[in-house]
């Protein structure tokens, strides 16, 4: 658990948002991969694939007026200079520095399938690291640390601009770009799947993650810290990085993400 943790959270809601969340490489880069990239563990796989979509998402349907200045979709591997300068109109230039430049569509349907596992591999993340260091305060010579006030505060800004983000425009966003959503996703290794089925999925297990006592002990058995309570350390990783935020920040993130299952489901 690094500075790496800010931009993730990013990934999170972007992914969740547009999907919707700020995230994954596949291990060679390129853009069309016949198979997952990570081994997905049985409880980690979506729901079995049906005939109709359970959450169909609806096609977008601009006014006349944006008919007249909306341009067709690009081919998916074309895709990333258009789907950048939608998320600028969102979120502002900044995130421009966040995001990779290449495969970027695929990347977010990527981080969104693996968010419910175990441990997501950083050569498939999309975002870069940050020079901030994980903020911990050691127990004496316990061997256990526990995650600080500072730490929380790295957050401030980044939760701060999700909360007042347009979920309105988000949706709308994604519903632009859903046909190249589901076709990375297709391609993933899902081709009976629908990606906005997983992203409810997605969004389901992130709002029940648990809401454990603070300050939260950690242990760093090898260069990483882990949580000390095996039962937060067994949760996902999209589950894990909200407890990395802090309560307060936790709760935000989750009630931004059921607004957004409300409009997309």
């Amino acid at each position: 658990m690094d500075g790496r943790d800010v931009k993730m959270l990013a990934l999170i809601v972007l992914a969740a948002g547009l999907a919707g969340a700020f995230w994954f490489f596949r291990n060679d880069v390129t853009p069309r991969v016949e198979a997952p990239v990570i081994a997905r563990p049985e409880l980690d796989e979506p729901a079995p694939a049906q005939d109709q979509p359970r959450h169909p998402i609806a096609a977008l349907n601009p006014s006349a007026s944006a008919e007249r200045v909306l341009v067709p979709l690009p081919p998916l591997d074309d895709s990333d200079a258009y789907f950048l300068l939608a998320l600028v109109d969102i979120f502002g230039p900044d995130v421009r520095s966040a995001l990779v430049k290449e495969a970027l569509i695929d990347k977010f349907v990527t981080t969104v399938d693996n968010l419910p596992r175990s441990h997501v591999s950083e050569k498939i993340r999309p975002v870069g690291r940050l020079s901030d260091a994980f903020a911990v305060d050691a127990l004496g010579n316990s061997g256990e640390f526990l995650m600080t006030a500072d730490n929380y505060k790295r957050y401030d800004p980044l939760v701060s601009l999700i909360a007042r983000s347009d979920l309105e425009l988000i949706v709308a966003t994604y519903r632009r770009f859903y046909p190249l959503l589901q076709e990375s996703y297709v391609r993933l290794g899902y081709p009976n799947g629908y990606f906005n089925d997983r992203v409810v999925e997605v969004i389901d297990q992130l709002l029940t993650t648990p809401e454990p006592n603070e300050p939260i002990r950690l242990v760093r058995p090898h260069v990483l810290y882990e949580f000390a309570d095996a039962n937060l350390e067994a949760l996902s990783s999209g589950q894990k990085l909200l407890l990395r935020m802090g309560s307060d920040h936790t709760a935000t993130i989750k009630q931004v993400l059921s607004d957004l299952r409300a409009l997309i489901a």
